[in-house]
């Protein structure tokens, strides 16, 4: 059982959102999938990446951006939703499968291999997938997860979906979305109007203040509390502060190119991508302050930043209204 059939691991080929030559080849799980989802059913991702313009800092971390599922439905027609999980994980994924829905499952990245060198086998974690093919007989999946497609079979298969259990050990419920897919693709004009309507819409939701001056004024001694934890939490801490900062804002630069090449926002992508470009070489910095003890020199340096945030607003401002 698939939903796309024929889909394999090996001839995949992630969407150029996900090239190597880009500043974040990889966002978050959520986003990643979705990009790729997308891109498999010969949709432009691009168009539903307005919703960047609303991420904030939320004081220990960047917002961890995930497209509304409003939006999903107004450009794509995909119709989300949760999936109640009652019963064994496997039998609610499977049912869907047979239905040609995909299923978004939050899952232990310690059993996945795509994650090799990362926390496979080595520590674990939730992360979102997205189930194409399932044969529990065979102990075999097929899913999306981050910018790739990926097979997991055996101990691998068991360790995911928990299937070595005690009667004992607390139900295996994680929390599970359905994604209901379109007949018919939408036309192109409609993805250019509807992303521009939203566009507008999440341009009115954007942060009250400048997120990356909050973050300025906390980072230095947030990165000194990260200097005295074990080495491997720097990861987690850069994850959700400069990599979900900079991942956003270089969606964002690509959204507004694929909205008006070489138009009306080509200023607005350029403040967009700066922002992108100074959070990935501040993690650098962030890396040898860790290493040497010495944060003095943070405390300026996501200032390019915040005047870049403030230039895409105004540029926006005089556009959009």
């Amino acid at each position: 059982m698939s939903v796309f059939p024929g889909l394999e691991p090996d001839s995949y080929r992630p969407h150029p959102l996900h090239s190597l030559d880009r500043m974040w080849p990889e966002t978050n799980c959520y986003v990643d999938l979705w990009i790729e989802v997308l891109s498999t059913l010969a949709m432009s991702p691009e168009a539903m990446l307005g919703f960047t313009l609303t991420q904030d800092f939320e004081g220990d971390q960047f917002t961890f951006f995930k497209v509304p599922l409003e939006d999903l439905e107004r450009l794509y027609g995909v119709r989300c939703t949760e999936l109640a999980i009652y019963d064994r994980i496997e039998a609610h994924v499977a049912e869907q499968v047979s239905r040609a829905r995909l299923c978004l499952i939050e899952m232990d990245s310690f059993y996945m291999p795509d994650t090799r060198g990362v926390a496979y086998r080595m520590e674990h974690g939730k992360t979102t997938v997205a189930v194409n093919r399932l044969d529990v007989a065979a102990r075999s999946m097929d899913y999306f997860h981050n910018a790739g497609f990926f097979r997991v079979e055996g101990d691998d298969f068991d360790g995911l979906f928990r299937l070595q259990d005690g009667p004992d050990e607390l139900p295996f419920l994680p929390y599970t979305e359905f994604a209901k897919l379109p007949a018919e693709k939408p036309q192109p004009a409609h993805l250019i109007a509807e992303g521009e309507r939203l566009l507008h819409f999440h341009f009115s939701r954007r942060p009250k203040d400048n997120p990356i001056a909050a973050f300025s004024k906390v980072f230095p001694a947030q990165v000194e509390a990260v200097a005295e934890r074990p080495s491997g939490f720097f990861h987690k801490y850069a994850f959700n502060t400069l990599r979900q900062l900079g991942a956003n804002f270089e969606l964002a630069a690509s959204h507004l190119e694929w909205i008006a090449p070489d138009g009306p926002f080509v200023e607005a992508a350029e403040a967009a991508r700066r922002i992108s470009e100074v959070a990935k070489s501040v993690q650098f910095q962030v890396a040898r302050a860790v290493a040497r003890k010495k944060f003095e020199p943070l405390a300026a340096a996501l200032d390019p930043a915040a005047e870049a945030w403030e230039q895409l607003m105004a540029v926006l401002r005089r556009r959009l209204g």
